[in-house]
């Protein structure tokens, strides 16, 4: 196997399959090696004043934040490297090391751009302390938790370096009980937006907000980031984050990313809110939502299952 795809992975799906892997628990979160095993040089990562971290929840618009603020920022710069390295690349996952993948922390090292847009799936405890010791810019987008469970639940079924979901009843009995990569979507989504409300510099967004009205969070986004652009440049930067449209983006869609199998599902699903009423059983639903009153304890905290 002498194949080199740039930033992707080495393994071809005609191989043997690869094996998933174990979560375990980790400092009081579920993870896997492929987020452990370079830790400590995860978490000496050196971070830049100028730094942006676009940190979510697995699946909650992760890759669609990220293409739009290297639109707005590298589109007129080099339009070359949006249209020939995709995206995973431009934007790294910082703490990925998976076995057959350049590691996240390596290629946020060699970013050539300013600013460097990192992202992560790391709940707040995790994340890089230089990041805080140089005041970065941190874009947290949350996703309401039945969508979010939802399109982890296929993802994990496509993505081989993701432990196997089984079947929806499990996964979803798993999502509740935490059992998850990155573990609690209630810890997540609460550390982050407590973190908000002493740390200036962090932007929370919401997934069905930016569905229900790109151009308006793109005008959020551009206040945040101190960004100016022309009404002709937003409108380009919109268009091209459609979802249609960067499903049909072979730098977005991680179609050169070979341990997902996109025959099984697509990274890129649906891209829609509501889609949770699709897989949720009634008895599925009403469980949840008693689950959910019981750990969603900050009210000030609010997700739309519907728009």
């Amino acid at each position: 196997m002498n194949r080199s795809i740039r930033g992707a992975l080495l393994w071809e799906p005609e191989m043997e399959p690869l094996p998933r892997p174990t979560i375990f628990e980790f400092h009081g979160v579920y993870m896997t090696n492929y987020f452990t095993e370079n830790w400590d040089n995860i978490q000496s990562f050196e971070a830049r004043p100028s730094d942006i971290v676009i940190a979510t929840f697995p699946k909650a618009g992760t890759t669609w934040v990220s293409y739009i603020l290297d639109l707005l920022y590298f589109e007129d710069v080099c339009p070359e490297r949006i249209a020939s390295i995709p995206i995973h690349e431009r934007v790294p996952f910082l703490e990925i090391s998976a076995p057959f993948h350049h590691k996240g922390k390596d290629l946020a090292d060699q970013l050539p751009t300013t600013p460097r847009l990192i992202k992560t799936h790391l709940p707040i405890q995790f994340l890089p302390k230089s990041f805080w010791e140089h005041n970065c810019r941190i874009i947290y987008v949350g996703r309401n938790a039945k969508d979010s469970a939802v399109s982890y639940f296929h993802f994990g079924r496509m993505n081989f370096i993701q432990p196997d979901p089984l079947n929806w009843s499990t996964f979803l009995q798993d999502f509740k009980e935490d059992k998850i990569v990155f573990g609690s979507w209630y810890d997540h989504v609460n550390g982050w937006w407590e973190k908000k409300q002493t740390y200036s510099n962090i932007h929370y967004m919401f997934y069905e907000d930016l569905t229900e009205d790109t151009g308006r969070e793109i005008d959020k986004l551009c206040s945040f980031l101190g960004l100016s652009p022309s009404a002709e440049k937003k409108e380009r930067v919109a268009t091209g984050a459609k979802f249609d449209n960067m499903k049909q983006d072979k730098m977005a869609n991680y179609s050169t990313v070979e341990v997902m199998d996109h025959k099984v599902s697509p990274f890129m699903r649906k891209g829609k809110v509501g889609d949770w009423k699709n897989h949720f059983t009634v008895a599925q639903n009403e469980e949840f939502d008693e689950d959910y009153k019981k750990k969603m304890k900050n009210p000030t905290l609010k997700f739309r299952t519907e728009i």
